[in-house]
């Protein structure tokens, strides 16, 4: 069976990152791996990290890099390169999974297709609600979902809505690469590395997964949608420092003018 490896990047938010754990301990597939990928965090999440790793029916790793300002391309590296599973998931420290998150990645994943997902966002009041009381989002019913919009805790429903799996619909936009995100992507391991995975160039928050995505399908790899079959909910979080997206962005803009397909400085240096 494909083996499956989850990297969860997080950086100094364990309330955050155990929500997401208590997804991935309620998982109906658990014939998978968690790879944390710590860009720099405290001792606190390496501590929590260990107690969840003691309680889960899969393994369970921490990747953890020097604090050195957001390094995510960097991180997600070093992960990808710890494990040896065919496939891998990306998600986010602060999306959480419900319990048929890793089996519906496992369901539409296709050789030569990437899969990207979509997310729930919940509003900054909610989210310091279901941190502080530890609610379980990931096994709540769609009229949990339905009483939480009534109340304003989310602005949208439509990502929890499920569609049939008609792969005519899901391969509709099979170049497109807006949108894409790894708070919610995935894609076999193989493929990842024959890309030579995230370019690190990119630092400080933004674009370095877009750059990914056009990299993956300038090599043939195409996006199949995994919206409506396999969401993620995504607490609020204050908005990341943004002083080098004008510098990414341009990094972007080359990108797409550009014809190579591996990053210059990506997973091959571990």
């Amino acid at each position: 069976m494909m083996r499956i490896g989850l990297i969860v990047t997080t950086y100094n938010r364990p309330d955050a990152l155990a929500a997401v754990l208590e997804g991935c301990l309620t998982q109906t597939d658990t014939n998978f791996e968690v790879i944390v990928a710590d860009d720099g965090s405290a001792q606190e999440t390496a501590a929590l990290i260990d107690g969840y790793a003691t309680r889960a029916p899969f393994s369970m790793r921490h990747v953890w890099q020097e604090d050195h300002g957001f390094r995510a391309a960097a991180i997600r590296n070093r992960a990808l390169a710890a494990t040896a599973a065919d496939y891998i998931i990306f998600i986010d420290g602060d999306c959480v999974p419900p319990p048929g998150f890793v089996a519906s990645h496992r369901r539409l994943a296709e050789p030569g297709w990437f899969l990207s997902g979509n997310r729930l966002m919940l509003t900054q009041a909610f989210s310091e609600q279901v941190l502080r009381d530890q609610l379980p989002i990931h096994l709540w019913s769609m009229g949990d979902w339905l009483q939480a919009r009534r109340l304003g805790q989310i602005k949208r429903l439509l990502p929890l809505l499920r569609l049939p799996n008609l792969c005519w619909l899901r391969k509709r936009l099979p170049q497109r690469w807006q949108g894409a995100k790894t708070c919610n992507l995935s894609a076999w391991r193989e493929d990842l590395l024959r890309v030579n995975g995230l370019d690190e160039n990119y630092t400080g928050w933004g674009l370095e997964d877009s750059d990914l995505v056009i990299r993956l399908l300038r090599a043939g790899i195409f996006n199949k949608s995994a919206r409506f079959a396999a969401p993620v909910f995504h607490l609020w979080h204050r908005e990341n420092d943004r002083s080098q997206l004008a510098e990414n962005r341009q990094r972007l803009q080359e990108a797409l003018q550009a014809t190579h397909i591996r990053a210059s400085k990506g997973v091959d240096q571990y």
